[in-house]
């Protein structure tokens, strides 16, 4: 006969595995799904918070809207850091106003684990990623795309000849008073910091900082300021943001650094105590599907890690490219309190 707490350890197991065990998920129109459809519609809102620019973002939703138009949704943008501060400030708060939060730095993505934020689901379209771009255990949060970054420059003010071919040349003096950065608060502005300074030391980001450079919110910014004329020279410039300026026809070009790209996972998952938690659940299974991930690729321009999608218009696909990634996740999380000490000395926020 087993004893009672063993009994009661086993029940408590039991209910937390059927949570977010689904063995039979639904087949939909281009993914599967384990949420309860007409729950979700009866929930009719999702809350998604993320690091994406807002142009973007709502025509991704669009397309959500579109095959279930029953749901609403509606969408808050901040970079990863403020987006981070403004979660937890409502948590804290008891205020559980989101269903579904994207991060872009993975010192965040983690810590929110580790406070038990993420919802335990483990969506039908795990299927579709390497089991590497998943959380440990699996069901917390994924890799829902990788945003990379290199150098970009204005063609009109940079002729080739004189344009950066490696992450070297775009510490060179000539680019005073004209080079742009992402703030502190960036999750990629962290990666690129600790990627080069691995690579170079940290006399590569000292001279750097005698640039004068300017740090942005935004991408958005960085390529509206360069292909004005305003600056010359983008560093950390977003890949997706260059395509979709390119695609306008603006006047912005792309290097490919040969030491590699800075590459930094986009982190989705369901929020704990998520106000509508079925309709998250059929949206992160929709966004991780191929019809959310194609989408994405064509709204945003990222990269998806599925096979089965296509990369963005005008892009290449992940494997084409060399990406530099941190080999020691927890030596990487560790330097976050440098580096935004650092970082904000170098684009004069302290």
């Amino acid at each position: 006969m087993k004893a009672p707490w063993l009994l009661s350890l086993f029940g408590a197991l039991l209910a937390t595995t059927a949570a977010f065990a689904c063995p039979n998920p639904r087949q939909m129109e281009g993914f599967k799904t384990c949420a309860d459809v007409a729950k979700a519609e009866q929930e009719g809102s999702v809350v998604v918070y993320s690091t994406d620019p807002e142009d973007g973002s709502e025509r991704e939703l669009a397309l959500f809207r579109k095959q279930f138009p029953k749901i609403s949704t509606s969408y808050v943008r901040l970079q990863a850091g403020a987006l981070y501060a403004k979660l937890t400030t409502e948590r804290r708060a008891s205020a559980y106003l989101v269903d579904i939060v994207q991060l872009s730095d993975m010192s965040l993505v983690l810590d929110f684990q580790k406070h038990n934020g993420w919802m335990q689901y483990e969506s039908p379209e795990f299927s579709g990623f390497k089991p590497e771009y998943l959380s440990k255990p699996e069901g917390y949060w994924t890799w829902g795309a990788i945003g990379v970054a290199g150098i970009a420059y204005n063609p009109k003010l940079v002729s080739p000849a004189e344009a950066p071919k490696n992450w070297l040349d775009a510490i060179d003096p000539r680019w005073k008073d004209s080079i742009t950065s992402k703030t502190s608060t960036s999750g990629m502005e962290h990666m690129t910091w600790y990627a080069l300074r691995k690579l170079y030391g940290d006399e590569y980001w000292q001279k750097f900082a005698a640039l004068n450079p300017k740090g942005f919110d935004s991408y958005v910014q960085q390529y509206d300021r360069t292909v004005n004329g305003q600056e010359k020279i983008i560093h950390t410039a977003q890949y997706s943001g260059y395509l979709l300026a390119k695609a306008k026809g603006a006047p912005i070009e792309f290097v490919y650094p040969p030491d590699g790209l800075i590459a930094v996972p986009e982190s989705w998952g369901v929020v704990q105590e998520a106000p509508h938690p079925e309709a998250a659940k059929l949206f992160l299974d929709w966004f991780l599907g191929v019809p959310g991930q194609t989408g994405y690729g064509q709204t945003l321009s990222y990269n998806s890690l599925r096979t089965d999608v296509e990369p963005p218009p005008g892009g290449v696909r992940p494997s084409e490219l060399k990406l530099l990634f941190p080999d020691d996740w927890d030596a990487f999380l560790k330097t976050h309190t440098q580096f935004v000490r650092e970082w904000d000395k170098i684009t004069g926020m302290r």
